[in-house]
């Protein structure tokens, strides 16, 4: 028989991912993969609005809390993963569904992507280079082997990992970027927003986040070791309330901070998945997008 499609839930943050994911899996019969690269992380909840167990209806879920937060995520790992996840999904009978607003990993687990390996001594050179030359000198260098790449970075992490790349394999950053090509069968089901009603949505969400122990969450993976964590320090509200552990921020500024930063997050999203023509949206607040979204995923 031939393999089902797998099915990815995807769109901006705040627009109900989950929420459809588990109640397609109840439709469906199937099990949920993560594709949010916070999500990754034990005790990181409350800041990444994770799925709690009894929001899960029993339903299993895969690559939740598998990482610590001193821990690098890596969209190459990521991708080994799913994939073996989703065939042991579909060896048991069941579907396979996607739900995650981290476009770069929704598309490692869907699409033809190859990934470069790496070099941590080479990495740890750009690393010491960066420190004395500074961001712009590295982005100048870039420009000469890789203008693409050059004009769509913004920060000095993946200004260090497209030289790195290119040092490695003499080939551009840039090539290595995905083609809108499934690995496999699939179906991406996007949920279309009302975005003025997601950014009041998402700042509520942010203000329930504080209620909720935000801080106290911050401060406890403070001491487990966050700010060590390359990827989990940068998260959306840790890297706000850190501040405040600092004193660097009140507690109603980090709140403001992370708003603005959530608001902007959720617009490169959109953007993001906007895009992809392959993926079909659905109204996020229609009364009937369980049963369309079933009858889109076949």
């Amino acid at each position: 028989m031939a393999r089902p499609p797998v099915i990815a839930v995807v769109g901006p943050t705040g627009s109900g991912k989950s929420d459809l994911a588990v109640s397609l899996a109840l439709a469906l019969d199937g099990e949920v993969i993560n594709a949010d690269a916070m999500q990754f992380y034990r005790g990181m909840d409350i800041g990444t609005a994770k799925i709690t167990l009894p929001e899960r209806r029993g339903i299993p879920h895969h690559l939740l809390d598998t990482m610590d937060v001193t821990q690098e995520a890596s969209v190459s790992d990521f991708q080994q993963q799913a994939r073996e996840i989703i065939s042991g999904i579909h060896a048991r009978g069941k579907r396979a569904i996607l739900a995650g607003g981290s476009g770069l990993y929704v598309r490692a687990a869907l699409d033809v992507l190859e990934f470069p390996g790496t070099d941590p001594d080479l990495r740890r050179e750009l690393e010491a280079e960066l420190e004395a030359i500074g961001q712009e000198a590295l982005l100048a260098r870039l420009r000469e082997v890789d203008p693409v790449s050059a004009g769509r970075v913004n920060d000095a992490r993946r200004i260090i990992r497209a030289l790195e790349v290119h040092q490695l394999t003499g080939r551009a950053f840039s090539s290595f970027m995905p083609r809108r090509e499934y690995f496999r069968p699939a179906v991406q089901i996007g949920l279309a927003v009302d975005r003025d009603v997601l950014r009041e949505r998402l700042a509520l969400r942010v203000h329930r986040m504080v209620d909720h122990g935000l801080l106290e969450e911050v401060r406890r993976l403070d001491a487990a070791g966050l700010r060590q964590g390359k990827t989990a320090s940068r998260a959306l509200g840790y890297a706000q309330f850190l501040k405040v552990l600092d004193g660097a921020s009140t507690v109603a500024e980090a709140a403001e901070d992370t708003i603005v930063a959530t608001r902007q997050f959720a617009r490169r999203q959109l953007t993001w998945f906007r895009a992809d023509p392959r993926i079909s949206w659905l109204d996020w607040q229609a009364p009937d997008l369980v049963a369309r979204a079933a009858a889109l995923a076949g």
